[in-house]
């Protein structure tokens, strides 16, 4: 966790908390997160889950956007890794929207419903 201090200050993009598992090489997601750069970026929220939620994870990714990548973008992006991961118990641990609300508008029922 000292790598935050690398991040540099205002990097929009997504994130990612990662917990090692004990005499493996392996970790589980607990938390995907998304930094919009408006006050503090991945930095900011890396410092604050540091904080808040030590125990809980032990390293992390930041995956940083092009300039050109709106917020909303960053938060569709966000909304998606939440989508995909909804299912995972580790991967919920921190998570408080389990889902993105608007992939549900866009949700076929069945098979069916894409011819």
């Amino acid at each position: 966790m000292s790598e935050i201090n690398r991040v540099p200050a205002k990097v929009r993009g997504i994130y990612v908390l990662y917990h090692a598992r004990k005499n493996s090489k392996a970790m589980d997601v607990v938390y995907v997160g998304m930094a919009r750069g408006e006050k503090s970026g991945a930095k900011g929220r890396l410092t604050v889950h540091r904080r808040s939620k030590p125990d809980l994870w032990t390293h992390f990714s930041v995956y940083e956007v092009w300039d050109n990548i709106t917020k909303s973008q960053v938060e569709e992006l966000e909304g998606l890794f939440r989508q995909i991961y909804r299912h995972d118990s580790n991967a919920n641990k921190l998570n408080v929207q389990r889902t993105y609300k608007p992939l549900r508008a866009i949700r076929r029922k069945s098979v069916d419903d894409w011819a």
